[in-house]
């Protein structure tokens, strides 16, 4: 469920969006401020909104000073702009400033949902980066997002959604790079235009001009009728080019005199075209070591390399699997439309011992296997490929107790991973109320008391990394892999205080 923030002086308007969104009832959670400074007390002492309409012309706080607020505050919240006609310059400015969009008054029903609609998906794009980890270069400073730092990933795609230069993904196969190319263009200026992704490596050497910049009729022996290229159809748009590294030398240099001269012409035309394209390109090649070799241009590298990103290999951040985990149990519980609460303690040890060489993808294909083949609520190690058990040495027609010592030993909290409701939001996880269905508890015993066990492990792991952080917030929040949020709400529940700890 999304969590929405309505702001606006006219108490009419706010009742007239709010009655409109409230068609979803399911979908969203609303709520209302009557100013900025009502706004941003809100957002500050509520938390959890993923999507703000705001307001231009408003006392006290304008909406535009709201937004910047807003935006230094948590840069991960989407902000759509409500003006009249009267001040649009206002809300192209706003966009300017990192507003999402704008809506004019008043407000057609159909709109707002259009408007919401996109705004959410693109929140969503954003949230999936996230698991994806990117790491900027930028000015010799590494910028690292994870899991746990969500407002590092947002302010990387609000960087760069904010500018039009070209954009160099690297990371290894399976690592999210597409991922990363949609959310940034889902994010910027040409977010209504078209996203075109080409895959370089599937592409016949001779058919590559023809199909990244069109042919008239005739051009060609074969060429029966006008065609149009991939950088037309993505005219106002994006164009996506993945395994970069494969594109052949030629094809190089009539890139790069798009890139330079912005425009390109068709095979057998004697007309330029203008071109108004962003270019996102991605490799797993080591275009240095290409470079050496004379198999990838100098000049185009510098061209594409202005905003490098790296997304690491999975094995290289093994603290994201949990979260990873979490994502697609939740996808596929819609998907295939099942219930299952989560992950037994030895299948999440192996999960956790894998190096994953096929990255976020591989893990992606074990998760949805073991969700076809499992029929309990959990899914178990008698799910999971029997490839990735060889691999890990581990034989499951061998004695359980067995299996469970050696899969324990990798994990010294050996717990389930509990993944919760669908409509729980993701931060909240540690909070969520679990229950088995198929086996209720009904005792007045406290020792099989879920809630109250529950909770004493809590409250025991965050005294744990309290300690062992020396009570700093923001490293006990990084590496126990607790969200900030959620690690602040559970010291003042159980009524800790992290100074103690220093």
């Amino acid at each position: 469920m999304y969590k929405i923030l309505i702001v606006d002086d006219d108490p009419g308007l706010r009742l007239s969006v709010r009655t409109t969104l409230s068609a979803h009832p399911s979908r969203f959670s609303i709520e209302e401020a009557m100013d900025g400074l009502d706004a941003m007390e809100k957002i500050k002492n509520s938390g959890g909104f993923r999507l703000v309409i705001l307001d231009v012309d408003m006392p006290r706080l304008s909406g535009l000073e709201t937004l910047r607020l807003i935006k230094e505050y948590d840069p991960s919240i989407i902000v759509v702009i409500m003006t009249a006609y009267a001040n649009i310059d206002d809300a192209v400015r706003s966009v300017k400033e990192g507003a999402f969009d704008y809506l004019a008054k008043p407000v057609r029903a159909d709109d707002l949902f259009t408007l919401v609609d996109k705004a959410l998906t693109a929140y969503s794009l954003i949230s999936d980066v996230a698991g994806s980890a990117p790491v900027l270069m930028d000015a010799g400073r590494e910028i690292i997002g994870n899991t746990v730092q969500m407002r590092k990933v947002f302010n990387i795609i609000l960087r760069l959604s904010k500018v039009d230069t070209p954009v160099l993904i690297r990371g290894a196969s399976g690592t999210g790079k597409e991922l990363v190319a949609r959310a940034i263009h889902a994010n910027s200026s040409r977010k209504d235009g078209r996203f075109v992704a080409i895959n370089c490596s599937a592409i016949p050497e001779n058919l590559f001009e023809s199909e990244l910049f069109g042919h008239e009729k005739g051009a060609f022996t074969g060429a029966d009728q006008r065609k149009i290229g991939k950088f037309q159809f993505a005219e106002n748009g994006t164009l996506f080019l993945d395994e970069l590294g494969d594109l052949p030398v030629m094809m190089q240099v009539k890139l790069l005199r798009v890139l330079q001269e912005k425009c390109f012409t068709p095979v057998g035309a004697n007309r330029e075209i203008d071109s108004h394209v962003r270019i996102i390109g991605a490799t797993n090649r080591n275009l240095e070591e290409m470079i050496k070799m004379a198999t990838f241009r100098e000049d185009l590298y510098y061209r594409l390399n202005v905003m490098p990103i790296f997304l690491p290999s999975l094995k290289d951040r093994k603290e994201d699997l949990t979260h990873l985990v979490t994502r697609f149990v939740k996808k596929f519980n819609q998907s295939h439309n099942k219930k299952i609460i989560g992950v037994a303690p030895e299948a999440l040890a192996l999960i956790k011992k894998y190096d994953w060489p096929g990255n976020i993808r591989e893990l992606e294909n074990v998760i949805e296997h073991a969700f076809i083949l499992e029929e309990s609520n959990q899914l178990t190690l008698q799910s999971l490929p029997e490839n990735f058990l060889r691999e890990l040495g581990v034989d499951i027609s061998s004695d359980m107790d067995t299996v469970k010592s050696t899969t324990s030993s990798i994990n010294a909290l050996d717990q389930p991973l509990y993944v919760g409701d669908d409509k729980i939001d993701e931060d909240d996880l540690l909070e969520s109320d679990f229950e088995d269905t198929t086996n209720p508890l009904k005792t007045g015993d406290d020792s099989l008391d879920f809630n109250k066990q529950k909770e004493l492990f809590e409250k025991d792991f965050i005294i744990k990394a309290l300690k062992t952080f020396k009570g700093r917030i923001n490293q006990t929040a990084l590496h126990a892999n607790i969200p900030k949020k959620t690690l602040l709400r559970k010291i003042e529940k159980y009524g800790l205080n992290a100074k103690d700890y220093a």
